[in-house]
């Protein structure tokens, strides 16, 4: 018997969210609109440490979303590896610090499927499918 997951409990006022494409290197950032239920890629942080998180601060700011949600990856079989664990830390990490609901979702294939549809900026693209797929599992 499978079980399927249960749909994220967002609070009925929250219409402004911004995903992120989490990785140690880049992290892609898109927007999007719970009404609309389509999202919109911003742009790819290519910074580390504080310089990275200046750049969430400045999306945040500019965006003043009410909640966020970030792709966490696993193997094709659904099992954690490191870098879920990694994914899952700066999902801690964006809570502590902009003390904004965070809620995670499964990212495995988006970069892929950015780099299928030919997008410019693979890892905004794959925020951007982040989202949709976030808002689509929505009641």
């Amino acid at each position: 018997m499978t079980t399927q997951p249960m749909p994220p409990q967002l609070a009925s006022d929250v219409q402004l969210l911004l995903a992120f494409d989490y990785g140690e290197k880049r992290t892609g950032v898109a927007s999007g609109n719970r009404l609309t239920r389509s999202a919109t890629p911003l742009g790819t942080i290519a910074a580390q440490g504080d310089a990275k998180w200046l750049r969430i601060s400045a999306y945040i700011a500019e965006w003043q979303p009410q909640a966020l949600v970030i792709g966490v990856p696993r193997h094709p079989d659904g099992a954690p590896h490191e870098n879920t664990v990694a994914a899952q830390r700066f999902g801690r990490q964006l809570q502590g610090r902009f003390n904004l609901p965070v809620f995670e979702t499964d990212e495995r294939y988006t970069t892929t499927e950015a780099i299928g549809l030919g997008a410019r900026d693979a890892d905004a693209a794959a925020a951007c499918i982040i989202l949709e797929q976030f808002l689509r599992s929505l009641p």
